[in-house]
């Protein structure tokens, strides 16, 4: 059978995007824009690094409705493999309301539907021991969180794991994620997450998840983080070296709505460590894919194609993107 470079394996949801005037705990403001797109942590980094030309495929669970065909027909688009993606004929294909307000601030709330009839004999081990990479990322419920955890207990030596755990998970701690943790060759994570994680701040939480057993640790920054001068948007870290990828002026925009870009992101990093990229330029990628797409609403509308990924990176960096 065919091999694949990365699969993905996480919930499936269409995100309802309301880009409001702002984020509210309680009162009334106004509504902005709405976009109803495709979407899902792990299924948009797969679905950024298939459009880059990457051999992908999916693991997960959609309804047997027109958000179901929704998401189907955007990985079909874009070469995802959705063979092992099941279908479930009684249940609504998960949504995500997600709102979110000209400064980037977001709200996320999360219908799950048929992610949480997800069970073990709707995972092929097989097929995921098929991969160079199997990118990881959560659900709502415990019984999917269960089989992904049976999952990277069985997974073949030869599969790196790509885990980005997101606040459910980061909620769990250290010592609940420690045997996924110790499987995992990069963790992604935004600052709140490792530090809900971990309890501690940037290098110190990126040096407790290395001390667990990841191999690297890649963290957003979001607006970024001032350091000597500079804006500081990512933090990777191997143990042995650590990286800090300054942000770089970017065409004015009119809302900075970020619904996806930790999810591309990630797509850039898996990209260059593909292609046999070092942590720094790894990160400059994943920097350039997470301003592309924040560029467009939604999670993927902004997502580059090889060429403008290739043309960014040579004006970032001076050096060729070979594809």
């Amino acid at each position: 059978m065919e091999s694949l470079e990365v699969i993905g394996f996480g919930a499936m949801n269409l995100d309802l995007v309301y880009r409001v005037e702002r984020i509210l705990s309680d009162g009334e403001t106004t509504v902005e824009g709405f976009t109803a797109a495709p979407g899902g942590s792990a299924a948009n980094t797969v679905y950024g690094l298939a459009r880059l030309g990457t051999a992908t495929g999916f693991i997960g669970a959609v309804g047997n409705d027109d958000a179901g065909k929704k998401l189907l027909d955007d990985f079909e688009s874009a070469g995802v493999d959705s063979s092992h993606v099941q279908v479930k004929k009684k249940a609504a294909t998960g949504s995500a309301l997600c709102l979110t307000d000209p400064t980037g601030k977001r709200a996320l709330y999360v219908s799950p539907g048929a992610n949480s009839l997800l069970d073990a004999p709707d995972t092929d081990i097989d097929y995921l021991n098929r991969a160079g990479f199997v990118h990881m990322s959560s659900f709502t419920g415990q019984k999917q969180f269960e089989v992904q955890q049976q999952i990277v207990s069985n997974l073949a030596p030869s599969v790196k794991l790509s885990f980005a755990p997101g606040e459910l998970y980061a909620a769990k701690g250290l010592d609940t994620l420690s045997p996924m943790l110790s499987r995992t060759h990069i963790l992604f994570l935004n600052r709140n997450e490792l530090e809900q994680l971990t309890g501690e701040g940037l290098e110190k939480g990126a040096r407790l998840c290395l001390e667990r057993g990841c191999n690297m640790v890649a963290v957003t920054l979001g607006r970024g983080l001032a350091r000597q001068g500079k804006t500081i948007t990512c933090y990777l870290s191997d143990g042995e070296q650590d990286c800090m990828i300054e942000s770089v002026p970017s065409r004015a925009q009119k809302t900075l709505e970020t619904t996806g870009a930790g999810d591309a992101f990630a797509a850039g990093v898996l990209y260059g460590l593909l292609r046999g990229k070092g942590l720094q330029d790894c990160g400059i990628l994943g920097e350039i894919m997470a301003r592309f797409c924040i560029e467009k609403t939604g999670s993927r509308a902004g997502l580059p194609t090889p060429e403008e990924l290739a043309v960014s990176y040579r004006k970032r960096t001076g050096s060729t993107l070979h594809m």
